[in-house]
């Protein structure tokens, strides 16, 4: 076991762990640490606590301080620094004409770097506006490339729900999504309903994938051939995952047919071998490629 506290560097970003090295840290506390792009500021998130091994990622870098008020107000001044060095980028890449969509500027917290994180269609030749911002920040540039979902994530907005984004607010890393998962939870397949703000699909899905996984196993399929609680027999018209109540068109003595909705407990059913799902599900995707073609965005694959 490792003694670590867990730190972000942004808001929703992931979280890094480090080595408090003895100090009297908290969460909430600020605190400056060393990382892969320098010296860092950053908050904990994660107060001081015990970790297996096998999830650190070695070496574990220590903790250099807890943030003096002299380091908050360097950290004020970088966010100062970044609004004026995001409107001097926009000017340059108007100057040098390039189609790209610049996203976000980002200082270390040393200043021995300006990050630029930008989104474009393809490939951009940015060296020339590399040297025209080096000459202007004499400090060191680096201009990134992020995806629609990291776009999205970084600028924030409202979901269709009417709350924050969950990526620009408490989702510190993606989830895998798949449309499997629209379909598991009897979701429109229409690209316009099951898409975020970012036009992939959204991560909300994989929040109650699990629950939906464990409440379709306790029904049966539609169409199956089922027993009711009253020896009636009939075929399952449709289903109610949530509820878990099933609709049964029952065949009565005089032969008429009659729905009739049953609690899932109610029913005995052997469910007959099961239908091949994966022809259904791949016109489905079919269909969702043609609408990608016609709309120019991908809904299937994460960035």
């Amino acid at each position: 076991m490792v003694n670590v506290i867990g730190v972000r560097f942004r808001k929703a970003g992931k979280i890094y762990y480090f080595d408090p090295a003895g100090l009297d840290i908290k969460q909430s506390d600020n605190v400056i640490v060393e990382t892969a792009r320098g010296v860092e500021y950053g908050k904990v998130v994660l107060g001081p606590r015990d970790i297996e091994d096998e999830e650190i990622i070695q070496p574990l870098k220590p903790v250099i301080r807890q943030a003096t008020p002299e380091d908050d107000e360097i950290e004020r001044n970088n966010k100062e620094k970044e609004k004026e060095a995001f409107q001097i980028c926009l000017e340059k890449i108007a100057k040098h004409g390039l189609e790209m969509k610049l996203i976000d500027c980002e200082y270390t917290f040393d200043n021995n770097k300006v990050l630029f994180y930008f989104t474009a269609d393809g490939r951009i030749d940015f060296r020339e506006l590399v040297k025209d911002l080096a000459s202007v920040f004499k400090t060191r540039i680096e201009l990134r490339q992020i995806g629609v979902r990291d776009e999205t994530k970084i600028v924030g907005g409202i979901g269709i729900c009417g709350r924050s984004l969950c990526c620009n607010t408490h989702l510190s890393e993606f989830a895998p999504v798949s449309i499997k998962m629209a379909k598991e939870q009897n979701l429109s397949l229409n690209p316009t309903k099951i898409s975020g703000v970012c036009g992939r699909l959204m991560c909300c899905l994989k929040n109650e994938q699990a629950a939906y996984e464990e409440l379709n196993a306790r029904l049966p399929d539609v169409g199956d051939i089922v027993t009711t609680i009253d020896d009636l027999e009939g075929e399952v018209q449709s289903v109610s995952v949530l509820k878990q109540l099933v609709k049964v068109v029952v065949t009565l003595e005089n032969d008429e047919k009659e729905v009739r909705v049953y609690k899932v407990g109610d029913l005995n059913f052997k469910q007959k071998r099961k239908k091949d799902k994966s022809n259904q599900i791949d016109d489905e995707l079919r269909v969702l490629e043609l609408l990608e073609k016609k709309e120019g965005k991908s809904l299937l694959e994460d960035d």
